[in-house]
Order: C-alpha cells, then structure tokens, then sequence
C-alpha cells in the first residue's frame, strides 16, 4: 500500500499537513466518508481546508465521489493506479441499516455502449442493502 506522500507525488499534487492529514484518515477506513464524518474525525482542522482538500483530491484523482442516495456525497480513495476513467468505475454498497457505504472495487460497472456522440462522464453505480455486520 503506498504512502500518502507517495500517492500525492504520484498525481503531483502539493504535499501540505492537511492534505496528508485528510489522506491518512481517508486511507484508514473500510468505508467511503462524508465530510461531516472527516471533520468529526479531524476536529481540529479546519473545514472549509477539509473541503478545498477533498475538492483538489478529486479534480486530481486521489480520490472519487459517490452519491448513494443518502443525501450526503461520501467520498473514497481511489485503487492503486485507477484515472477515473469509464474502465476504472465499480459498483458501490449502501448499507441501509447503518448507512455505511463500500467501495466495490471487484465489481466493475459494465461497458456501456452510448449512442453515437454521447460521452460517459460519470456513473453512478450503488446496491442497497445489508452489510456483513447488519445482516449478522
């Protein structure tokens, strides 16, 4: 597994305290994160720093969004080599007991064949249900 600082060199993006700070607790959970649950993580720093830092992750592909229906986006490193790009895109597991959604990264969104000019941005791949913990 790599390093923050070897992460944030390998997409050349600054290396700053808070950058470092938000990677490491990213990198740490089994889980995709709100903002709210990094900030309740990292109480002393700053949120406005938190979300500049998850917006410049994301324009940088450190990290991928995820809009799972709860109404918060949640937020989740990206595997070891992923660009963002329609290969790269997986499947996503909302708990609805706990609320807890998982990266899927074994379960690849299929190639989806678009209409002649249309361009893929973005999917939104998410499955509800119980995690292994909920269903026990």
């Amino acid at each position: 597994m790599q390093t923050e600082e070897e992460i944030l060199k390998i997409k050349k993006v600054k290396n700053t305290a808070v950058r470092t700070v938000v990677l490491r607790h990213l990198l740490n959970q089994e889980k995709a994160q709100s903002l709210k649950d990094i900030e309740n993580a990292l109480a002393y720093t700053d949120r406005s720093s938190i979300f500049r830092t998850l917006k410049t992750f994301e324009e940088n592909k450190i990290i991928h969004s995820i809009e799972d229906g709860s109404g918060m986006t949640k937020y989740a490193v990206c595997a070891e080599g992923c660009n963002c790009d329609p290969k790269d895109l997986h499947y996503h597991f909302y708990c609805s007991n706990c609320n807890k959604t998982f990266c899927l990264f074994d379960l690849p969104v299929p190639k989806l064949e678009l209409p002649k000019n249309f361009k893929l941005q973005q999917a939104n791949m998410v499955v509800k249900g119980l995690c292994d913990n909920c269903n026990k």
